[in-house]
Parts: C-alpha cells; structure tokens; sequence
C-alpha cells in the first residue's frame, strides 16, 4: 500500500493548520485570563519559575534546593491557580493545554508508525483530490442503478445491456472491496453515457477509503503532464522551474500510486509521444505491480486502429474488459 506524497503533504500541513489554530485559541484564552485576572499571571510566573528549579535540583547544580519542597510549593500555586479560575467564573482546566489527539500528541504519527488522527486527514484529503470525478456527490455502488439499462438488445440483439450491466456492476463491487497487490486492471469501454466514469468513481471511493493511493485524471490531462516535463525548459524562469517541478510531481503520483485511472482515452491527440507515453504508464506500472483504470469511448477494433501493437497487446493480455451496453443513461435521466 503507497501513500501519495502529495496527498500526505497536504494531509500534514492540514495538521499543522490544527495545531497552529489550537495554539492560537490558547494563546487567546490566556490573554483574556490574564486581562480578567491578573494573579494568575503571577502565578503562571511563579510556576515556572518553580519548574527551573526542579530542573536545577535534578541536575545537581543548586544543592540547597530540595525537590519535594519545590513540588510542593509547585502543587499549591496548581492550587490556586484553579480557585482563582473558578472564583472568576472559568472552569479549573480552561488554560490546561490539551492535546487533539492524546496517542500521538498531535504529531500525527505514534514512533515511525502514522498515527490514526493523521490517517483521517488523509483520506479527507484523498476524497478532495478525487473531487473532478466524484461530480454529483452520489458515486457510490448503492445509488447505481440497474433500471437505467434495457432488459433486452439494442443494437446488439445478442447483448442484453441489463444483464450485462449486472455482471459488470457485481466485478466492480468485488474488485473495489477486495482491492489490493493480487487486483487486476480494467479497461471499460463502450459509447458515452453508459456509466463508465460513475462505476471508476464508485471504485475509487471505496479504494481511497480502504487507504489506497488513488489518482484520477483524464487521458489528455495526464499526456500533458509528461510533455511539460519533457519539453518544457526548466532553466528559462522560476516559473518554468516551478511548473517542471509541479509536473514531474504528478508524473511521479501517475506511476506509483496504488490505483491510476485515466478516463476518457481515445479524446487525446495520437501522436508518437503520446503512444509512447501511454506504453511507458502501461508497462512501468505493470512491472511494479501497480493497478490501472483505464475508461475509453472506442471499441477494442478502434482501439486496435488508434494505437500501437504492443499498447494493444497489453491492454488484451493484462487488463480485463469490460464493455458497456446501452444507450445513453445521462439522457434518460433527464427525461425523469
């Protein structure tokens, strides 16, 4: 299981955001205790003026201090701390500096392990950056709907697009529940409008919420990416370098992360550097054992047509395909 780099940097400045905010709040509190009553300010002085000497008397380098006097004398000003607060209307503990997350001490990890708290934040963070596919909010295997598709063929008499939705819909379940290093890739095609990207949106939900890496990005965008790093010169300005930097960045995410899934291939402009491009995310991410989605508007004979034999070959020989039937479903919506 890969973390995304990326995701996970945000996910930490996301933490630190909380951090730096829970500080403030404290850093208010204390100002408006101080500003209400200003003895506990003398006694916060006092307190840690009774901390360094602990710590003196610890290291030896006062003799003459004794650290069951000092603890003592540290307790009562606790003491009176937490009356002068109550008598002022506040709870004992309301200056007490409380962590968010008390196993990691709001560090987000717990040793080298990353702690749950941190976890969450990303995948937020995962969902966020799913966003440009999760559209309607509604991409979920339980809001699919089977009734959308006709129960006998269409243009295909020997294709019932219900049925075969069915099928479809049951290894989609499976596959994103199952999810993991024994996961095979997919390829759907079939005409526009038949839930290809819904079902890839529905899986990367249930993946990404199992603790993948998911990245989602459409065909062009994704050959655009590799272009800027190959072609753009990173030395002309410090936005050049930025934006180089930027792309190798998610040309990094393309080939690492756990599940890719590049819609709509086929739309790009087929060129050698895009065919080869295709082949290098295709095999690199076959020999590290990485998963691919890949959803296209042609027909394996059009896909055959438009693209290379070794492309072809290992689209045939290492992905299942799974060809959507039907007719337009986003225009049958509308009509409801």
């Amino acid at each position: 299981m890969a973390l995304d780099g990326k995701i996970l940097a945000q996910a930490k400045n996301k933490l630190e955001e909380k951090r730096r905010q829970k500080d403030e709040e404290q850093q208010y509190r204390l100002r408006k205790i101080y500003a209400a009553v200003p003895r506990i300010r003398e006694l916060d002085t006092e307190l840690r003026l009774t901390m360094a000497e602990l710590v003196g008397a610890a290291l030896g380098a006062d003799a003459s201090l004794k650290v069951d006097d000092i603890r003592v004398r540290n307790l009562k000003l606790q003491e009176e701390r937490q009356k002068e607060l109550q008598k002022a209307g506040f709870p004992g503990d309301y200056l007490d500096d409380k962590y968010m997350c008390s196993s990691c001490r709001d560090t987000g990890y717990i040793d080298s392990a990353m702690c749950e708290c941190l976890k969450e934040i990303y995948k937020k963070e995962q969902g966020s950056s799913l966003s440009n596919l999760f559209k309607l909010g509604n991409e979920t295997f339980e809001s699919f709907d089977l009734s959308y598709y006709n129960d006998s063929g269409e243009t295909d008499e020997s294709v019932n697009p219900r049925q075969s939705m069915k099928i479809i819909y049951e290894i989609c379940t499976q596959y994103a529940r199952n999810f993991g290093s024994n996961s095979m890739n997919l390829l759907f095609n079939g005409a526009p409008g038949l839930g290809k990207t819904f079902l890839s949106a529905c899986i990367a939900r249930v993946v990404a919420e199992n603790g993948f890496s998911v990245v989602y990005n459409m065909a062009m965008s994704v050959f655009s990416e590799f272009e800027t790093v190959k072609f753009m010169r990173s030395h002309d300005s410090d936005e050049s370098r930025e934006e180089v930097k930027r792309a190798r960045s998610e040309v990094k995410r393309f080939l690492e992360c756990d599940l890719l899934i590049i819609d709509d291939l086929g739309t790009e402009m087929t060129t050698a550097f895009t065919m080869e491009v295709l082949y290098d995310i295709i095999n690199t991410r076959l020999l590290t054992g990485k998963k691919t989605l890949i959803n296209s508007n042609l027909t394996i004979d059009e896909l055959r047509r438009r693209y290379s034999v070794q492309i072809l070959a290992r689209l045939e020989g290492e992905y299942q395909v799974l060809t959507f039937y039907g007719s337009d479903i986003r225009k049958k919506k509308n009509l409801v």
